[in-house]
Order: structure tokens, then sequence, then C-alpha cells
């Protein structure tokens, strides 16, 4: 048993994941889970640059983190970093931050390497019969889909990240409260944009299940769902129809940012940035004539914890 620290920096959040990996890379039992809302890229869309005050943010959480791998004996840890940090031309300063703070480089991964963590975590567990498998993660900054099959066996057969998220389309587009159509037709506009661009490389048609992943799917599905209050466990591997999902997107896109914060399933971090997270998800859904979406809690956090599962499996052979 190997106990590790996953942590997933992105453009809106930074989590961490604490688990115990089995012999083999057969098993994961998670010891801990965490997340605040940095907002690293805040801003990033628009000065190409991260701002200081959010990489401070990013800072004191990434300090509670570190404590808290220290008290709980972790072994490995694995730091990966997303959209913000690989659009960013200071990214430097960043990475000598979290070098200095956890004593271990962030690795800014490609759009790629992120789609493949993204589709192992999420589809590991997975019943690999229900495969081929769409995996939709719907970001702050960019979103990924992947085609492949699931299972431990599985792998990814094509995927593509693109510049779509929601704290990018909320910084571009939805700045009024609430946005107007015309505000939510031009994110719309960019959204169709993108997935042209995945249509080129991923064949999204052979997909058999849909999987939709991060904040802004999980927070659609609580709503969806009807939920008095965010419960992961019921969220987990709920179906959720395609009418829902549109149901639930139209509410959101004309709710004030005080009617969102009101909602009893809402996080504080995503008040202002679920609208867009819900409109990405609606959009995909109509233009991929998808009847349902499976949603599942575990993502590319779950996938950087497998990841250093193999690397001490490898490491044990030689």
């Amino acid at each position: 048993m190997t106990r590790v620290a996953a942590l997933d920096c992105g453009t809106n959040s930074l989590r961490l994941l604490v688990a115990d990996l089995g012999e083999r890379a057969l098993t994961k039992t998670d010891v801990h889970r965490e997340m605040r809302i940095v907002r690293l890229g805040e801003g990033v869309d628009r000065t190409g640059r991260l701002a200081p005050e959010a990489i401070e943010r990013t800072r004191v959480a990434l300090v509670d983190y570190a404590a808290t791998c220290r008290d709980l004996g972790v072994e490995r840890v694995r730091m990966v970093a997303t959209s913000a940090s690989r659009d960013a031309e200071n990214r430097e300063d960043f990475r000598s931050m979290v070098r200095e703070v956890l004593g271990a480089d962030p690795e800014v991964v490609t759009g790629d390497e992120e789609a493949a963590l993204s589709f192992d975590g999420a589809t590991r567990e997975l019943d690999p019969e229900l495969g081929p498998f769409l995996v939709m993660d719907i970001g702050g900054g960019s979103t990924e889909l992947v085609l492949g099959d699931g299972g431990p066996g599985g792998g990814v057969s094509a995927a593509r990240s693109v510049d779509v998220g929601c704290v990018r389309l909320t910084e571009r587009h939805l700045l009024d409260d609430p946005p107007t159509p015309a505000q939510v037709a031009g994110a719309e506009a960019d959204i169709d944009r993108a997935l042209e661009l995945v249509r080129e490389v991923v064949p999204v048609g052979k997909a058999r299940t849909a999987v939709g992943l991060a904040g802004s799917v999980t927070t659609v599905a609580a709503l969806a769902l009807g939920l008095p209050a965010y419960d992961a466990a019921r969220i987990h591997l709920s179906r959720i129809p395609a009418a829902d999902v549109r149901r639930v997107s139209a509410a959101l896109l004309g709710h004030t940012r005080a009617q969102r914060a009101a909602l009893p399933v809402m996080h504080p971090g995503r008040v202002d940035v679920i609208g867009a997270g819900a409109l990405i998800l609606r959009t995909l859904v109509d233009r991929l004539d998808l009847t349902e979406i499976l949603v599942s809690e575990a993502d590319i956090l779950d996938g950087i914890a497998w990841s250093m599962s193999r690397s001490a499996t490898e490491e044990g052979s030689t």
C-alpha cells in the first residue's frame, strides 16, 4: 500500500486527493478530498498573465494542503496544473511558488495529457460494457472531450482540448447580471467553433455513453436531482436526461447572481461562473444529440492518483 497525494490546479479551483493505492495498481481507497476556489486563471484570457493576487490565493491554499500531506503521512506527491498555467506568460512565477511551498515542481500538462488523466480517472471503475465512453470534462479555462474504452485495460482513442471553460466564457461574454441574450449567443458561438475543432479529431458518434465531469456538471446534476444540499454520493453515477440539462441551464442563465447564490447546492466559488458551465454542457448535449449524461465525481484528480500507482508498479519491477 502506498499513500499518495494528487493535486489538480485548474483555472478555477485547487483540489487535493490523498489516497491509498494497492499493489499492482488494482485498488484505490480515498483518505481525504478537499477543494479551494482560488481562481488562478482570473484575467488570463484578457492579459495572458497570472495575476499576483491569484498566485497568492493559490499559495495560501497550497500551504494548507502541504501541511495536510505531512499530517497524513503522504509518500508520493504529484501536482498537475492545467489550462491557466499553460496559457500564462509568467507561469514560471507560479512554478517557483509551488516549488517553494510543496517541495516539488507542478507539471504543466498539455491538453492531451489532461484529457488522458481525466478519462482514466472517470472510467477506470465503470463497467467496460458501457463503452465506448465520451468523457466531457468542463473546466474553468478549457474543456476536454475524450473517446475511448474504460476499465484498467482501456485507453484513449481520440481526444481534443479546446479553450472554452466556465471562467473564460464568463469573463469574455457573460458580463451582465443576468447575462443578456446577445451575450449568451456570443458564448454559444464560441462553443460551437470549439466543437468544430473537436469533430475534426474525435469521432463522437461512436460513443455509447457520455460521461460528464467537474464542478459545472456536478452542480447541474445536483439541481436536476432537486437535492436539498450538495451530496456527492447521490450525484456520482446519476443519469441526467437531456431535457433536465436544458431546463437547469436556462434557469441558471436567467438567474441573477443573488438568485444563484441562494441555491442550496451552490458552492460560493461557482456562483459567478456556473451559467457559462451549464451553457457549455447544454450545448454539448444539443450539438452531439445526447439523450442523457452519466455524471461522475471521479475525474482528473483520480487519474493523477492512478498515474502514481502505475509509477510505483514500474519502479518496483526494475
